[in-house]
């Protein structure tokens, strides 16, 4: 048996807080949102924006997360909006993972608001079962932030996130290890983490929506169908197979940021200036993380909601704020050339993210070549410090002061 087949020694717990940003919303305002059982996190009350997240008197309704808060206010028209609590929202984060270190030994934030804990080798210490465990953990986390958790687990980190699903809202289910199969046979090929609707799609058409279903399929077929190594994961992934462990040095995949606006915008200098406030801000994180970039993506919601998006992979990382503003200008330049329409939301992302400490060897006359250099590096930090200290309004690039 290879060793990611052994799952005798594996105990692992997925935390997952129930519609986090409802609750914090709650928290922080508790005699307005706090009061409302009908509650949109995200938007505007004129219908601006999408739904971050929606408490579960509204999901009766149909409601969704990544919904625009237009249509949910049409499914719910008596529900409450309010704005997302984002500094809270951080600080509660925080407050979660820190709770969750003093009871688990390995702990892997794998959102803001979801944490893998990894129990192996806890048996003895704990003498109980990993259910009891999870109860007794979710309980903690309540008494100690507020917030209301649902836990999955089970000898894997996919088997534990479907698991949690199950548990929602407020409790725990646990799958015994050599129960996996029997569990992933219930669950549609969709629930999968990994299958997105182009798959779900292709699935349907050869008659596959139930995971009981597509069992019978040889993996040579799955390979045929959807290529080897598609096809191979999928099998795999079908019986609750997954090598992943809970790490928590697990690098970050990804920086970005978004802004819906309050009245679609038509002009490239509007969209200009708000594309600089994003790429401030993400290159500011990605700052503070260590890291530099090498592609960057801009994301464009036109006005009859049709998003589109252009990417850019440098050839070499970049972390400044100039940089990346430079790069994302052209992207988007190109996004509006092709159609030029008002836009409700715009977008910046930052993904291949390695190491900012590694210095960029530059010759004595390439410098001027590059997107940047030592000086703009040297500038930009300069620049958080001097935010850090006296607020992030400190200092401004002179298109922006007044936004």
């Amino acid at each position: 048996m290879a060793p990611e087949e052994s799952t005798q020694s594996q105990r692992i717990l997925l935390v997952d807080c129930d519609a986090f940003f409802v609750q914090v919303a709650r928290l922080e305002d508790p005699e307005g949102a706090g009061r409302a059982d009908l509650l949109l996190v995200g938007g505007s009350p004129t219908g601006r924006g999408v739904v971050t997240s929606a408490s579960y008197g509204a999901r009766r309704f149909g409601v969704r997360s990544a919904m625009p808060t237009a249509q949910a206010l049409r499914l719910c028209p008596d529900a409450t909006v309010v704005g997302v609590p984002r500094r809270a929202c951080g600080q509660k984060s925080h407050e979660i993972r820190s709770c969750l270190e003093t009871l688990a030994p390995v702990v892997q934030a794998a959102s803001i608001d979801e944490f893998y804990l990894d129990l192996a080798g806890t048996e003895r210490l704990f003498g109980e079962s990993l259910e009891v465990t999870a109860h007794h953990i979710r309980e903690t986390v309540l008494e100690a932030t507020r917030i209301s958790v649902s836990i999955g687990g089970g000898t894997r980190r996919m088997v534990a996130k479907l698991a949690s699903a199950k548990a929602k809202p407020g409790g725990v289910h646990i799958v015994p290890p050599g129960h996996e199969a029997d569990f992933m046979r219930g669950l549609d090929l969709a629930e999968i983490p990994g299958v997105g609707p182009a798959l779900v799609e292709a699935l349907r058409k050869k008659g596959l929506v139930r995971i009981e279903e597509a069992l019978g399929v040889q993996q040579a077929w799955l390979e045929r169908w959807f290529g080897a190594h598609r096809g191979r994961w999928l099998y795999r992934r079908m019986r609750g197979l997954d090598a992943s462990r809970v790490d928590p040095r697990e690098p970050r995949k990804s920086i970005s940021s978004e802004h819906t606006f309050f009245k679609d915008l038509s002009s490239d200098e509007d969209l200009e200036r708000m594309l600089l406030r994003l790429c401030r801000s993400v290159a500011h994180t990605l700052r503070k993380a260590g890291l530099r970039a090498q592609t960057i993506t801009v994301k464009l919601r036109d006005g009859d909601f049709k998003t589109r998006s252009r990417a850019r992979t440098l050839g070499e990382p970049i972390e400044t704020d100039s940089a990346t503003y430079r790069v994302a200008r052209e992207l988007l330049a190109e996004l509006r050339s092709r159609r030029r329409t008002p836009a409700r939301l715009l977008g910046v992302g930052l993904s291949k993210l390695g190491p900012g400490d590694d210095p960029v060897q530059t010759g004595l006359f390439e410098e001027e070549d590059r997107l940047e250099g030592h000086r703009e590096r040297t500038l930009g930090r300069v620049v958080d410090g001097l935010r850090k200290r006296f607020g992030d309004r400190a200092v401004l690039p002179g298109r922006i002061i007044g936004d």
